[in-house]
């Protein structure tokens, strides 16, 4: 069963995420509930922010709303790379130091994934559950999680009955 990450641990984290690359990852992740794997094949052209909006490819595409603070933090990242890598044509959202020279390279891998959040003390899966157990919590709806989150139906249930444990049916003896 998920367990909610306290709150203290969570109060400050982009302040404490050390590059705007890592600041905008860890939004996607706290913020947006995104997965690591989506996260990391996230192209270019997915965001929009004149729209403020983030297209997530899964088996049904899903639009991520940007909230202020993860459009300033995306635009902060998007100014970093154009000034760090002016040239590349990779077309992947999150480039590293390897992955920027060659746009056959895929995307960003799993070791700068935890460089972003080892330092933080928490992994993107723990930050993902946190995320769609809060949304639990408030939507107490399934279908809503799964579309979100581009979770599976008992995934969803999951959630929901962690969330809300008066839910959860008993079977007639």
């Amino acid at each position: 069963m998920p367990v909610p990450i306290p709150t203290d641990r969570l109060r400050g984290l982009v302040d404490r995420a050390g590059t705007p690359m890592a600041k905008f990852t860890l939004a996607l992740v706290a913020v947006h509930g995104l997965g690591r794997r989506e996260t990391c094949h996230l192209l270019l052209a997915d965001l929009d922010l004149a729209r403020g909006r983030l297209t997530v490819r899964r088996d049904l595409r899903h639009t991520v709303y940007l909230d202020e603070l993860t459009h300033a933090l995306a635009r902060d990242w998007l100014r970093d790379r154009h000034q760090r890598w002016p040239r590349t044509a990779n077309p992947y959202l999150l480039v590293s130091q390897q992955t920027v020279a060659d746009d056959r390279l895929p995307p960003v891998s799993t070791m700068v994934m935890n460089d972003i959040f080892r330092p933080l003390g928490l992994s993107p899966s723990k930050l993902r559950q946190d995320r769609i157990l809060d949304e639990a919590r408030h939507a107490a709806d399934p279908v809503h999680l799964m579309r979100v989150f581009g979770i599976a139906a008992e995934t969803a249930m999951k959630y929901i009955y962690t969330a809300h444990p008066e839910r959860r049916s008993t079977s007639p003896r």
